[in-house]
């Protein structure tokens, strides 16, 4: 069978940029005895680069088993034996899969890129070998892992006490909760953990955003070095800095930011004057229908199909572009229901109406039932509802994300999240929290407890979300007549003008009611704005 580019995405194939092999093995390879291990070799890139290094250390000739690869698709395997020989060395090259190797000696230095095979796909007979790999270290993997993370803790396995680990992986080790315990694990197991981020994407045509990982000698550490490269081609010319994590299981997105950042974003997270969203009130995911454009309906659609209101619920429609001002009101919901926005869900009554039965039989001839949440559920055509949200949270965000207030409460869809306000909180932070959200630290936190994707979309997920920081309680009702003013005489943001607005609440909040110095919330912008250009880069804009 041919290996075409898209079987090998299937096993998370991507082959390395020659600069990339040659630096981890320049790195990693330190004596002429040194023995080498790329485990998911593809065409033995980083062997190579490993035997060329060995031979300028001095090294005449290379044992049979001092260089060693491991690939799990057997031509693949083959070729790259043959590349190893037209490079004039020798290594050791295995088919077979990785999780499932016996090696007779541990090594010095294991260098490579894992396969990335993300959770959806990485299922069944290898997803629970790769459990159980980690497991023997002691790691528990959540079941969202991909294949990387295990692949992280069987590569340390396979290393002596004193050896050198050398991977490309995804970034999403600095970010994602399944990475924790193996955030935890390399901090734990390592004397130095160094971590090399790129400003821009790494693998042509990969949307994926890599790091380096460099570790080496025997744990524990209480801190990462941390470096930064435009590209490729400055590798060669790095600065670095420490960085202690408090926790090593927490996200390490933090590990970004400059030093002055990291310490003054810490000393306001702990400051009595910020909270986190957790402590506003509880964040929901909204409805999933099965079938948003059966479900979903326009003004004209229920005309068309004599539904009446008893059929119906109003909705915020499926998206959040329309969810760029501070409050969603019953004016807004007219106003995107007299321009054919889907703004009504189809929820019949207990007892159906004719146009309702109409309708359901026109669902099950086109197969609406079949789809999966509408399969599990009975009766198919019984959407389960979640609460009435004081709140809208957009979640999938170019810029940041946004609090709306729902005065016009709208049932909201799984396309934005729902925060119920604490009762005692429900009028101020329906009246100020959207507004006072826009602040320069809020919009750090955002992209600090947020995870970035390929496209340079920013994602909350509801326990991220929870701890987004913001004004507290108290600060907020002390500053809110002042930002109900910046409301009705301020820039619009639905013109876009969504900076000049942090500018003027950064003003009230940071500036007067907190003390913040005008550097200090500099800082914090300008760290915002470095993570925000990152972002926009891999979704290839130009900032």
């Amino acid at each position: 069978m041919p290996d075409t580019a898209q079987a090998r995405k299937a096993r998370g194939a991507f082959f390395t940029p020659v600069e990339l092999s040659d630096f981890v093995a320049e790195w990693a390879v330190r004596s002429p005895a040194d023995k080498i291990l790329e485990p998911s070799c593809g065409e033995a890139a980083f062997l190579i680069s490993a035997g060329r290094k060995l031979l300028a250390l001095g090294r005449k000739r290379l044992g049979a088993s001092q260089l060693q690869g491991i690939e799990i698709h057997e031509d693949s395997a083959g070729n790259a034996a043959a590349l190893i020989a037209e490079s004039g060395l020798s290594a050791r090259i295995w088919a077979g899969d990785f999780f499932d190797a016996a090696f007779e000696d541990l090594f010095d230095a294991v260098i490579g890129n894992p396969p990335y095979v993300r959770y959806q796909q990485f299922t069944g007979a290898a997803r629970a070998k790769a459990q159980q790999i980690a497991l023997r270290q002691g790691i528990r993997l959540a079941g969202l892992a991909s294949s990387w993370a295990a692949f992280v803790i069987h590569a340390s396995a396979s290393l002596k006490p004193e050896g050198r680990l050398g991977l490309v992986l995804p970034a999403e080790l600095l970010t994602v909760n399944y990475a924790a315990p193996v955030r935890e694990f390399l901090m734990r197991r390592f004397a130095k953990v160094r971590l090399i981020l790129f400003d821009g994407l790494v693998f042509p045509g990969v949307m994926e955003e890599v790091l380096l990982l460099l570790a080496e000698g025997t744990g524990p550490t209480d801190h990462c070095e941390v470096f930064q490269a435009r590209d490729l081609a400055s590798l060669a010319s790095l600065e670095g800095r420490s960085w202690f994590p408090k926790n090593p299981e927490q996200k390490w997105t933090q590990g970004l930011l400059p030093a002055e950042a990291t310490d003054l974003y810490t000393e306001l997270r702990s400051a009595p004057e910020i909270s986190e969203l957790l402590d506003w009130g509880e964040t929901d995911l909204g409805i999933v229908t099965g079938n948003n454009g059966y479900f979903t309906l326009t003004r004209e659609q229920v005309r068309e199909l004599g539904l009446p209101a008893g059929d119906l619920l109003a909705i915020s429609p499926p998206s959040s572009r329309h969810l760029r001002g501070l409050s969603f009101t019953p004016e807004t919901w007219s106003a995107l229901a007299e321009e054919g926005a889907q703004v009504h869900l189809f929820y019949p009554g207990v007892k159906l109406s004719a146009p309702a039965l109409r309708y359901i039989s026109r669902g099950e001839k086109d197969g609406v039932p079949s789809a999966y949440k509408c399969s599990v559920r009975s009766p198919w055509w019984r959407v389960p509802l979640v609460r009435v949200a004081d709140l809208f949270l957009t979640y999938m965000n170019h810029d940041t994300p946004r609090l709306v207030a729902n005065e016009a409460g709208a049932r909201h869809l799984n396309s934005v999240h729902g925060v119920t306000l604490k009762k005692e909180l429900r009028r101020l932070g329906m009246e100020s929290l959207p507004i006072g959200m826009l602040n320069s630290l809020t919009l750090l936190g955002a992209e600090l407890v947020g995870r970035s994707y390929g496209g340079g979309i920013l994602k909350l997920e509801p326990k991220e979300a929870d701890r987004l920081p913001l004004p507290s309680p108290a600060v907020l009702a002390r500053v809110a007549p002042q930002l109900r003013a910046l409301c009705s005489r301020g820039p619009s943001l639905r013109n876009g003008d969504l900076m000049k607005v942090v500018d003027q609440v950064d003003q009230v909040l940071l500036r007067q009611e907190m003390g913040l110095s005008k550097n200090q919330v500099n800082t914090l912008r300008v760290s915002r704005q470095a993570l925000f250009d990152r972002r926009a880069r891999r979704g290839g804009e130009k900032k």
